[in-house]
């Protein structure tokens, strides 16, 4: 019996050059995937402050005053309203019965501090 026609397998060659795609394709997948991942947190950070102030006009409603923001963790002061980006910051933050603002920030987004303010119309 002849061995030699019945070996089976791949050559050292062919697992190189296999080997050589995979590698081409994480040195152009990886900083897209970071691109894609610091993008999300951005999305996050705005969706959040959306959601703010979806919340202090809800309040404004009941009470005729803005509140003051302020975080503790993921928890906020007004109320029906929790911060859902983790990791973000609220770097500032005013509130009264004329208006409100707050400005936020995440250490993965590009684009922070973000800042969304009433009076102006939203983000700035």
């Amino acid at each position: 019996m002849d061995r030699d026609k019945t070996k089976t397998g791949f050559t050292f060659v062919e697992i190189l050059v296999v080997l050589s795609i995979l590698g081409i394709l994480a040195v152009i997948a990886i900083p897209k995937f970071q691109t894609y991942r610091n993008q999300s947190y951005c999305a996050g950070v705005k969706s959040d402050l959306g959601n703010l102030a979806i919340a202090q006009e809800a309040n404004f409603a009941d009470t005729e005053t803005y509140l003051l923001t302020t975080q503790t963790g993921q928890q906020s002061n007004v109320p029906g309203f929790a911060w859902f980006t983790d990791g973000i910051v609220l770097d500032a933050a005013t509130g009264d019965a004329n208006g409100w603002s707050a400005t936020v920030s995440h250490p993965q987004c590009e684009e922070s501090p973000i800042t969304y303010d009433n009076q102006a119309g939203g983000f700035i």
